[in-house]
Parts: C-alpha cells; sequence; structure tokens
C-alpha cells in the first residue's frame, strides 16, 4: 500500500509498505485523511516520549471507515501509522464522527482541539464570564482555544502570538483582545500588556508555549488564576519567582490528553465536535495528497498555522 514512511529518524518519504493486519482487539482502518502535527515531527525525529520503529509508518491521527462506520484514531498499532492508505488501531479507540462535519475539520478537532477544549473545560473547569488568555494563540490549537473559550462562556479572550499577520485573524474568531508576543520584552513588560488586554488580569491561561510568555501570563494573573500548561514551544524551562507565584495563589496545572479518562475524552469529542459541525469553531484545513508528505512535512515544521491533512 502507498504510505508515508521513516526509514530512519526525520522526514517521512513516500513509498510502499506491508499491508496491516489486525490482531486481537484490533481493526484495519480505510483512511480518508491524516492530520500532521508538531508531535508528528517530534515523534518522527526521536524527540517525544514514546519512539517508533525504524522503519514505520508517520502519524498518529485521522478518519477512516470501518465496515462503513466514519470514525476519528488516534493511536496507531507500530509499525503503522495514519499517514497510509490502510492502518491498524485499538478497536475500543474509536470516536465517531458526526454526519455533518467535514473530514479535515474533524481531524483539526482531534489532538489540537481536544488539548484546547479539555484544558478548559475539565482542567482549568472555566466558569461563565472568566477572562482566558491563549498563548500560541496563532496554532491551529491556539485558534481552537480562543473559540472554545467563547462557546464556554469566557466573559472576555486575549489570544497572545508572536505572529502579527495573525493577530486580526484571531480577532475575526472571537478574541476580544490581542497581545503581540514578537520581539524580546522583559517579563515585567509583557505582563503589563497581557493585564491591559485582559481588562485588569487572567483567571485561565491555556500554554503551549512556556518561558517569557508563562512567566508574564502569570504576573498579569487575577487571584486564583489557573495556569494549563500543555508544551514548550518556547522555552523546555521557566525560572518561576516565588512571591509572586504565590501572593497570587495561581494554580499551575500540567496537561497531556493521553492522562485523560477515556470517558472524559470521549464525552469531550461529542461536545466539541458538535460545536463544530454547527459551524462555532472552525480551522481552515490545507489538504494535500500523500505522496506531497515531504513538503507538508516542511510546512508543519515552518508553522501552517492551519490545519495540515494528507489525502491517501
Amino acid at each position: 500500500m502507498d504510505a508515508a514512511v521513516l526509514p530512519e529518524p526525520g522526514t517521512p518519504v513516500f513509498t510502499s509498505f506491508d499491508e496491516p493486519a489486525a490482531g486481537p482487539g484490533q481493526v484495519v482502518v480505510d483512511v480518508r485523511v491524516a492530520g500532521v502535527n508538531p508531535v508528528d515531527v517530534a515523534t518522527a525525529a526521536g524527540a517525544f516520549v514514546t519512539r517508533p520503529p525504524f522503519p514505520s509508518v508517520a502519524g498518529r491521527e485521522g478518519v477512516g471507515t470501518v465496515e462503513g462506520r466514519r470514525v476519528y484514531f488516534n493511536g496507531c498499532v507500530a509499525p503503522f501509522g495514519a499517514m497510509a492508505q490502510r492502518t491498524v488501531v485499538p478497536a475500543d479507540s474509536l470516536l465517531d464522527v458526526p454526519e455533518q462535519l467535514e473530514d479535515g475539520l474533524a481531524v483539526a478537532m482531534g489532538i489540537a482541539g481536544l488539548a484546547a477544549w479539555l484544558p478548559l473545560q475539565w482542567r482549568a473547569r472555566l466558569q461563565p464570564g472568566e477572562t482566558v488568555l491563549v498563548l500560541g494563540a496563532s496554532g491551529v490549537l491556539g485558534q481552537i482555544a480562543v473559540q472554545a473559550a467563547k462557546v464556554l462562556g469566557a466573559g472576555r479572550v486575549v489570544a497572545a502570538a508572536r505572529d502579527a499577520g495573525s493577530l486580526q485573524r484571531l480577532a475575526d474568531l472571537g478574541a476580544d483582545a490581542t497581545v503581540d508576543l514578537s520581539g524580546e520584552p522583559s517579563v515585567a513588560e509583557l505582563a503589563e500588556r497581557i493585564r491591559t488586554a485582559a481588562d485588569g488580569g487572567v483567571d485561565v491561561t491555556i500554554d503551549p508555549v512556556w518561558g517569557v510568555p508563562a512567566l508574564a501570563a502569570m504576573g498579569a494573573a487575577r487571584r486564583g488564576m489557573r495556569h494549563v500548561q500543555i508544551g514548550h514551544s518556547a522555552a523546555a524551562s521557566a525560572e518561576l519567582a516565588a512571591g509572586g507565584f504565590r501572593e497570587s495563589m495561581v494554580d499551575l496545572l500540567g496537561y497531556t490528553t493521553r492522562h485523560v479518562p477515556r470517558d472524559v475524552v470521549a464525552a469531550g469529542w461529542v461536545e466539541l465536535t458538535g460545536h463544530a459541525a454547527a459551524g462555532r469553531i472552525a480551522v481552515e484545513v490545507e489538504r494535500a495528497p500523500l505522496a506531497d508528505v515531504a513538503r507538508v512535512w516542511q510546512r508543519q515544521v515552518a508553522s501552517a498555522h492551519r490545519k495540515l491533512v494528507l489525502v491517501p
């Protein structure tokens, strides 16, 4: 079958791969679209918590069919992956895709979407009227988080990004204010910008970047702010000053979807995809044939700011 294969760590190549066969508790999925994500790039480079065997097929998530049932899947049985005509996944991991939801947008609601929705709804327990700050908001996860915060009842949403060209797009998606993270502002300078944009302070932060932006967000916290840490694209470490952190009584909450209870993920998927199917949450989707995987891979490395999907 056609597949995007990793012969070694790095960029996958379009070639042929063995047909998958389902073992006990597994099913073969006919892939309709496969998502391309930062986690795929990290995994392929051997820089993620789990490392693939080589050779193997790249990709974790996609939408496909199993005996006529259209499903979303995340997590394939090695050495198979999502970026192929067919893959094999645990049978109990499948999630049904709403009839009205297009394949590409459904994939966008998976890794990126759930990592935006569940930190707000389940981890931070966002309350109606609260102010939400989304760091790294120009990415797919951030764009979804801005819209999800509105859907969940946030009173004010602040979108912060390094890509100044994306700020107007974020306002169009519902952000009440934006903050430019470009340049090298100090923590104090950036905290003041965030505080002003938040009209006084932040109740919940969604943070896929860490580093200086995270410290600034905590510097702009209202007392009891929940800071949900989901990634470190800006820096792997940040030096917290105990006084301000303690005085604001900030709750620093780690998050990764793979440790969320299965029933919580399933319920979140139904809610999130329902809003997407109704047009309340949208992301620009860029489709490309599987044969173009090398080019699309580099688009992801360069931060495309849209959902990239491959079509076998």
